[in-house]
């Protein structure tokens, strides 16, 4: 049904940097949000800043479109389900924040 792996999408959480391949297409950011856990309807939210704009992408943790999923590096800690405050942060404060790269 996906070409996510198990252990992999146990991996995908907020905080994390992941690379997503759409068909060839990748696109690297931070994980901001997770919902309805491991499910059909399940999907992650995934941010980068492209050309000095914020760009969200949302996608179907099942979707078939997707054929690789990296997780790049994982967080140390983070103490919330949703990291929507990072929208208006710079990069240096995130990663001081919760301890990743972004």
């Amino acid at each position: 049904m996906t070409n996510i792996k198990e252990d992999i999408m146990k991996k995908i959480k907020p905080g994390a940097r992941v690379r997503v391949y759409e068909g060839t297409t990748p696109f690297e950011g931070l994980v901001i949000a997770r919902k309805h856990g491991s499910e059909d309807g399940a999907t992650f939210t995934v941010r980068a800043i492209l050309a000095g704009v914020g760009v969200e992408k949302i996608y179907p943790l099942h979707s078939p479109a997707i054929t690789k999923v990296e997780v790049i590096s994982s967080p140390k800690k983070v103490h919330r389900a949703k990291l929507y405050f990072v929208r208006g942060m710079p990069a240096h404060r995130i990663r001081k924040k919760i301890g990743v790269s972004v």
